[in-house]
């Protein structure tokens, strides 16, 4: 007999997914270029051209072992060592090899993270706006998660509804910035207040309480934003992080687990992970990928792009009475519906070949998200059914 839980999941399937599948097929219908499809997260940039030469002169001159054999289960140790190298260089941390542990993206390094720092029945609180997987990356771990209502005002954290969710139940706190999908980055005074509240929740539980940050977008924030790292404001902080939008590489699977030097057990972690990769099968990313990562650690793709389409969206939405908090960052926008059911709206937008993503699954009902990581070409030949659609319906 078929597990029940997973046969269950199968009903609901991902709402992104299925627009995207849409809009495929569409596109095989009226050609593709004439959908408006803004569903799908998927890197839009290509990949450094030094990315593709490390790659190129690593086949010619490293054993095919070394290549394609079987890492070690604490991922390589030369590109461990590099990473931590990295990150102390641009964030002020002080990171060893053994602090890093590489996984399958930052979705196996949230998965690891949760594992790491949790017990069943124990709660990971997370705010709205959210990823949907985080249901599966933390439910399913027997682990609850519990949303802590948004602040639409600016999709910084509510803390006076935070306050209200913390108790003695709860292990770890999941963020997401820069976020998606708002697109907002918490600012330092956020992370500061974060890091106050949560160590004097320590102190009155008397158990660690750890942030886990989900970082997939660090590298994406535009023009007079700051985007502090997270880990430098709490000490029991985990970082999650992914190569695929940095580098525009999603189908390598590739990031890490990053524990915070001054963390419980900051030693141990990595150890740790490995030993929940047994548990769920999950091995270290192929060796090939984890060596090519590590000659490029600086650098990323050139994403301007993604600021150049934001403004366009931003500046056309709200010029047709949209309510929107402008992004910081990512390749996300999120604007209010013009009614309140988001799903309708949506639908309606469909008849014009525009793919949005209704916000209810998002945890803030009455918004729809942008995912604008496609060419500007694209993005302003949108702006005339987008313009079509309102008029017509609103």
């Amino acid at each position: 007999m078929v597990n029940e839980q997973y046969k269950k999941m199968l009903e609901g399937k991902s709402v992104i997914r299925q627009l995207s599948e849409f809009a495929s097929a569409r596109g095989k219908e009226i050609g593709y270029e004439n959908v408006f499809d803004y569903s799908l997260g998927n890197p839009s940039v290509p990949v450094p051209e030094k990315f593709t030469e490390v790659l190129i002169e690593l086949l010619k001159t490293k054993d095919s072992m070394e290549l394609h054999g079987y890492s070690p289960s604490l991922g390589i140790e030369s590109v461990r060592e590099q990473i931590a190298e990295s990150l102390n260089r641009r964030f002020g941390m002080n990171y060893t090899g053994k602090h890093i542990f590489p996984t399958t993206g930052a979705a196996g390094a949230v998965a690891h993270a949760v594992r790491c720092v949790t017990n069943p029945g124990d709660e990971v609180l997370t705010f709205a706006p959210y990823f949907p997987e985080y249901n599966c990356y933390v439910n399913m771990t027997g682990a609850r998660l519990k949303i802590v209502p948004a602040s639409e005002s600016d999709f910084q954290i509510n803390f006076g509804k935070l306050e209200d969710e913390l108790t003695e139940n709860t292990a770890a706190v999941l963020v997401n910035t820069p976020n998606n999908p708002s697109g907002a980055v918490y600012n330092e005074k956020t992370l500061k207040e974060l890091g106050r509240l949560l160590k004097d929740r320590q102190e009155k539980y008397g158990h660690d309480i750890f942030i886990i940050s989900d970082e997939p977008y660090r590298e994406i924030v535009f023009e007079g934003v700051d985007a502090p790292y997270v880990s430098k404001f709490y000490d029991n902080t985990l970082s999650c992080y992914s190569y695929s939008k940095s580098l525009s590489v999603p189908g390598e699977r590739i990031g890490y687990v990053a524990a915070n030097p001054k963390c419980r057990d900051a030693e141990l972690i990595s150890a740790i992970c490995s030993q929940i990769s047994r548990g769920i099968g999950h091995n270290c990313p192929p060796s090939i990928i984890q060596l090519a990562v590590s000659q490029v650690l600086d650098l990323t793709s050139d994403m301007s792009i993604y600021e150049k389409n934001m403004n366009i969206l931003y500046k056309e939405l709200t010029s047709l009475g949209f309510d929107c908090v402008k992004p910081g960052g990512t390749f996300y926008i999120f604007p209010k519906a013009l009614e309140k059911d988001a799903e309708s709206f949506c639908r309606k937008a469909l008849k014009y070949d525009l793919i949005l993503v209704p916000s209810d699954t998002f945890g803030v009902p009455g918004y729809f998200r942008m995912a604008y990581c496609i060419s500007t070409e694209k993005v302003e030949r949108s702006l005339e059914a987008i313009r079509r659609f309102v008029k017509e319906n609103y």
